[in-house]
């Protein structure tokens, strides 16, 4: 019986070896002859077997190669190489030295990973791999706020998101409609109670700069009958910030004097069709600049005093330009709040105050997050 099964199962060869070779032996005086020479030569039979498989194999002809891939395809491919690389817990491969190249391939690595409802995976792969540029991500960051704000959402990068969201409410409402047709309306009720926020800051402060005055030896507020040439100094100061915040206050012509020959002197806004917000930005740095010639200067005094030719002298000319810097003084102080930057870009070091022309101090708190409140 046994000899028999080692008949049968010789007839029929595998490619991973013969089953007999497993087979115990049990009976018999010839057991230890007989079943190992009979293993041997099936061993030899499947060996042959499978590499005349191998053999058959290589002599299929192979398919013709097909068309070159485009770069749109090698683009995603790459990006479900990333994709599953994170599911796999290995690292995606992005670039690691060009931001530029590195934001595009994290900007369509997460719009696939939106596909498949795995954003909360890739998201924070992503955001790490953005936040090792430092200096030159919060650069980058200034100069294209609205498409990292986006990237922020995406990624659910609370740093990104807060950098990206400062840009973008001090510079509001330009890039409105391409916000609009980006981001959910949540994003868009967050970027709204912001600028509100900065708004009202702003409508504190100015209220504050109007309300400025200068006093006289005796400590009376100066008026065109107490102290004319002071009083023109505060005039001139409520005149230049009127036209530059853009609030609603002395009108571009309003007469500076009793005779009506200031009316002729024109301090001109900045720039006239630039945003609310971003114009409003730009004055008040310059107010909280400690370089107090970048408006009202030697020249704009000198200028305005000869106006009044019986005015214009000398010792009157350095008493009203001391009268204004005065003035700058105190309202230096009071735009101080506004001047604070909660930027990651100035905080590192990585761009000066000056170089940014909107204000930046709104605060955004985790509670700010959209997705703390998206299911």
């Amino acid at each position: 019986m046994l000899l028999q099964k080692h008949d049968v199962a010789a007839s029929t060869p595998s490619l991973f070896g013969s089953v007999d070779a497993e087979l115990p032996v049990s009976s018999g005086r010839n057991s230890g002859s007989k079943p190992s020479r009979h293993a041997h030569s099936s061993s030899a039979h499947s060996s042959r077997s499978f590499f005349r498989s191998v053999a058959n194999l290589s002599l299929v002809p192979a398919h013709p190669a097909g068309p070159p891939l485009s770069q749109a395809d090698i683009d995603l491919l790459r990006d479900y190489d990333n994709l599953f690389r994170i599911f796999y817990n290995y690292h995606p491969q992005l670039d690691g030295v060009n931001i530029a190249d590195a934001y595009v391939q994290c900007k369509s690595l997460l719009s696939l990973a939106d596909q498949y409802d795995a954003l909360a995976v890739v998201g924070p792969r992503v955001d790490h791999h953005l936040l090792q540029f430092q200096s030159r991500l919060w650069k980058q960051i200034a100069k294209y706020p609205i498409s990292y704000l986006r990237l922020g959402y995406l990624a659910r990068s609370r740093v990104i998101f807060q950098e990206a969201l400062i840009h973008v409410v001090g510079q509001w409402p330009a890039g409105e409609r391409s916000l609009r047709a980006a981001l959910p309306d949540g994003v868009l009720d967050i970027i709204e109670d912001k600028v509100d926020e900065l708004e009202e800051m702003i409508t504190r402060v100015e209220s504050r700069l109007f309300r400025l005055s200068l006093f006289t030896a005796r400590g009376d507020r100066v008026t065109p009958s107490t102290a004319y040439l002071d009083w023109l100094a505060l005039s001139l100061f409520r005149q230049w910030l009127a036209e530059n915040t853009g609030s609603s206050a002395p009108d571009h012509h309003t007469s500076a004097s009793r005779n009506g020959r200031h009316n002729e002197l024109q301090v001109g806004p900045l720039h006239p069709q630039a945003p609310p917000m971003a114009a409003a930005g730009r004055a008040f740095r310059m107010l909280g600049s400690p370089a107090a010639s970048l408006y009202l200067s030697h020249d704009d005094c000198k200028r305005f005093l000869k106006l009044t030719p019986e005015l214009y002298s000398r010792d009157n000319l350095r008493r009203f330009e001391k009268r204004v810097d005065e003035v700058k003084s105190m309202a230096r102080e009071i735009v101080r709040p506004l001047m604070s930057s909660r930027l990651e870009l100035e905080l590192g070091g990585g761009r000066s105050t000056d170089a940014i022309t909107y204000l930046t101090c709104v605060t955004v708190s985790d509670r700010d997050l959209p997705w703390r409140y998206e299911s």
